[in-house]
């Protein structure tokens, strides 16, 4: 390969995802700085209407073109199954390639981190939430949780067709809230989803923060560019070597090293640049420049599993899922941006606690008027509708690791999903309860026969056996670098890494823990509260905002 000489920015960032494309706005401010953005993938073209067309999201999120398209290790507690992980190698990241739900996570989880590590005290939900309203354009306008002039539009489901008032009339038969803002003052109960479109087109960071500045003279984005080494100067991290068309190239940066990956790519850059776990590193040959044993450890995700039902009149949108109504669907979305094609489907949606003793919600649905997997593989030549459950805060964890020391080589992804008990016991009580919303007198007039699990599927080994050969991951990997200030975590209250200078992590591999609910907006938070931290300014102020918490959560389950 060709070598060719370095140039130097204040700051590098590596990455140009649902973080990296924050900090790049955020830092680019200053004009008296100048900024490097770093991504692997390519452009994320105006005209590819599989990853602006909100219904098409299948599309993106399964092979190469966006995706780096990794799958697991076999997964031990599933009978060996490989996982698909899909994460974004495009700009915007996986906010170009996701299911577009805005969903904060409840408040109480940024109050655990905090409370677990005293030295997180900042990271409180009240010292977050100015950050998701800073962020946040939301249709409808501000208010004390949500913000009205932030880069990133967030409309709200409108719910179009019976199905999605259905299931939450359901939900409220079977004796839980309605909540209208599952980002607002309630998290728990059966609601409209918000998600992250804006006048029907996919919203992602890209669009969001980084399009509106690219013609900026201090910001400076490189696409192709594919990330092998950080450059290491005693304990000072001085830049990046990444190679682009054949040619290899260092660059410097003056302030600050961003690595900005992801939970699966960072954790990888940090490996194989000697920073990481010394046994693991030494036996594939790596040089040991930082001992971290925390790096890539951790690795955390959400499950789900979709119940699906037979729909005994024609309103889901089966009657599209042919030649034709594909047809209308795109053409109408193209001329017009409306229609079922401006819409991720997922309009309904809830957040319940599977037992008495649970304090917060730890169950999370979102309802899809079609029986279909991700993959657009359909179970049903006929009309149906689902709803996708699965547990928020399971503690099994795995771990990334390299599988060589070439840059070239995928690492190894391994979740152990479904390792402790408490894993099938709370998919066991999701079953459950589901089949108890979905037989409510709100959706009998559409109910016909259960698709899946099915109605053999009853006792607790025959839920068992469905879910090793049926859970599927919810693409909310995080927690591979994490913040804190013991000996596991990898990361300081302010993204820094232990032990080095001018290396900071910035993504969703910094979460202590798993959040309840899709890690889109919280990575988003993330970047816009440590945008500030970077920049050395002075914080936004806390907010006073009250949250909901079920007062009789230890007697009752709703």
């Amino acid at each position: 390969m060709k070598r060719s000489d370095s140039k130097e920015f204040d700051y590098v960032i590596v990455g140009a995802g649902s973080a990296g494309c924050v900090l790049a706005h955020r830092l680019s401010e200053d004009p008296s700085v100048s900024v490097l953005l770093l991504e692997a993938g390519g452009v994320d073209p105006f005209w590819d209407w599989r990853i602006r067309m909100p219904a098409a999201l299948a599309y993106p999120m399964n092979g190469t073109r966006y995706s780096w398209d990794y799958h697991t290790e076999p997964e031990p507690h599933l009978d060996g199954r490989r996982v698909h992980c899909p994460r974004g190698r495009v700009l915007g990241g996986s906010s170009s390639i996701n299911g577009m739900v805005y969903i904060r996570g409840n408040a109480l989880d940024y109050d655990r981190w905090a409370e677990e590590d005293g030295a997180l005290s900042t990271w409180s939900y009240r010292h977050c939430l100015p950050y998701f309203r800073k962020a946040e354009t939301r249709e409808g306008g501000g208010d004390d949780y949500h913000g009205s002039d932030g880069p990133l539009h967030v409309s709200k489901g409108h719910g179009a067709g019976p199905l999605f008032a259905a299931f939450i009339k359901a939900g409220r038969q079977a004796g839980y809230p309605y909540t209208d803002d599952l980002n607002g003052f309630q998290q728990e109960g059966f609601g409209p989803m918000d998600r992250t479109t804006r006048r029907g087109i996919r919203h992602s960071t890209s669009l969001a923060y980084l399009r509106p500045v690219r013609q900026r003279k201090n910001l400076t984005v490189i696409t192709r560019a594919f990330a092998t080494r950080l450059l290491q100067n005693g304990q000072r991290i001085e830049g990046v070597e990444f190679t682009r068309q054949g040619r290899v190239t260092t660059v410097r940066a003056a302030r600050d090293t961003i690595l900005a990956g992801g939970p699966i790519n960072s954790p990888q850059l940090l490996m194989l640049s000697g920073i990481g776990p010394g046994d693991q590193l030494r036996a594939l040959g790596i040089a040991v420049n930082n001992e971290l044993p925390g790096v890539g450890q951790n690795l955390q995700d959400h499950l789900e599993v979709t119940v699906q039902m037979e729909c005994t009149q024609p309103v889901s949108i089966y009657r599209y899922y042919n030649l034709l109504g594909k047809g209308y669907v795109g053409a109408r979305w193209l001329f017009t941006r409306t229609g079922i094609g401006a819409t991720n489907q997922f309009e309904a949606g809830g957040f319940i606690r599977s037992r008495v003793g649970v304090p917060h919600p730890d169950l999370q649905y979102h309802f899809f008027p079609m029986a279909v997997r991700y993959d657009g593989k359909s179970p049903n030549d006929a009309h149906g509708f689902q709803a996708h459950i699965g547990p928020m805060r399971s503690k099994s964890a795995g771990a990334v690791t390299l599988r060589t020391s070439d840059p070239a080589d995928a690492p190894r992804i391994q979740f152990n999903y479904m390792q402790r008990k408490e894993d099938w016991e709370e998919f066991r009580a999701g079953i459950r309860l589901t089949r108890e919303v979905l037989a409510q007198d709100a959706l009998k007039p559409y109910t016909g026969r259960e698709l899946s699990p099915g109605p053999d599927v009853q006792s607790d080994a025959e839920i068992d056996a469905w879910l090793k050969l049926s859970v599927e991951s919810s693409y909310h990997p995080c927690g591979t670098c994490r913040m804190g200030s013991d000996a596991s975590s990898v990361v300081d209250v302010e993204c820094r890494v232990h032990g080095l200078d001018g290396l900071r992590v910035v993504d969703s591999s910094i979460m202590p823990s798993i959040v309840s609910g899709n890690l889109n907006a919280p990575t988003i938070m993330l970047a816009e509260k440590a945008a500030d931290l970077i920049k050395g300014v002075t914080p936004l102020s806390p907010s006073d905002a009250p949250v909901y918490k079920a007062q009789d959560y230890s007697e009752r389950q709703r």
